[in-house]
């Protein structure tokens, strides 16, 4: 899961610079790597990749901001969700 998150990650991001680095925990958002449009990029691909659903009280950016979050938010709703399986994609 933290492999596909990353890379989704690491495909959108702002800088066209094929040097940048950032670990699971740096925040994304601040850092300028990704902006408005990647968060809902993102929250459907969550959903999607990993058969979440993604709630209004769910849109904190403290459960996106960095790869671990977003890790550990999904692994929160699946759980929540009754324990969805992760797609094969």
């Amino acid at each position: 899961m933290r492999d596909k998150i990353r890379a989704m990650v690491m495909s959108n991001l702002n800088i066209f610079s094929s040097e940048v680095e950032f670990s699971d925990d740096d925040n994304i958002f601040r850092k300028g790597f990704v902006d408005s449009l990647f968060a809902v990029q993102l929250i459907a691909y969550l959903e999607q990749e990993f058969g979440i659903r993604v709630t209004n009280k769910d849109l904190n950016i403290n459960n996106f901001h960095s790869v671990n979050k977003m890790v550990s938010f999904v692994e929160r709703k699946r759980q929540e969700d009754g324990g969805g399986e992760e797609s094969n994609r």
